[in-house]
């Protein structure tokens, strides 16, 4: 990292905490895509979007699903530019200058072109779409992480891939050896 003192979380995850106070993230898993001293961006993983399919996208945008494509589940990313689609995919996969390599693990692509090589079966092996992410500016995160609004962790590919949505949360706390039902809301502080 050289003089840089900030250490990015890209990579990882963040784990709503039950206290966070923001209503939008209440037991949200936000995969953390960048991370530095601009800012953060990231995409919330475990929550659908209701009654919208890829299929719907696709017809929208005009790509049609051909035979070896594959429907993937559309899920709520974030707050912010809500219109806006990014696909966050195992890493084997990458478009020259339009894919962010995270780490070897996952790299996120926001242009039409994944969606058309998913919908030919020439995509990556795994992957999520996401409409609009969730975005910090300086030191926003680290304000939140410094009030235990977020746990943070190493991104696990199972969990992003291939957990059921509303599984997600208490798998990425077990993860880091927590049981889910410490984290109650109810709980008291000792």
């Amino acid at each position: 990292m050289g003089t840089d003192e900030h250490t990015s979380l890209a990579g990882q995850f963040l784990i709503a905490m039950p206290g966070m106070g923001d209503p939008r993230f209440t037991r949200s898993v936000v995969f953390l895509c960048a991370h530095s001293g601009d800012g953060a961006m990231g995409l919330v993983v475990n929550k659908p979007a209701p009654d919208l399919y890829f299929s719907d996208l696709l017809e929208q945008l005009g790509i049609e699903l051909g035979a070896g494509g594959r429907a993937i589940r559309v899920h709520v990313g974030g707050p912010v530019e809500t219109g806006r689609g990014f696909v966050l995919h195992s890493g084997e996969y990458a478009i020259a200058d339009a894919t962010l390599k995270v780490d070897e693990r996952f790299g996120m692509t926001a242009t039409l072109d994944i969606l058309e090589d998913i919908s030919h079966g020439q995509g990556p092996a795994d992957c999520l779409l996401a409409l609009g992410y969730a975005g910090w500016g300086p030191g926003q995160l680290e304000g939140e992480l410094a009030r235990n609004g977020w746990l943070t962790c190493q991104a696990r590919p199972e969990i992003v891939f291939a957990t059921p949505d509303d599984q997600k949360w208490a798998a990425a706390l077990r993860s880091m050896g927590i049981s889910p039902s410490l984290l109650s809301a109810e709980g008291g502080r000792a």
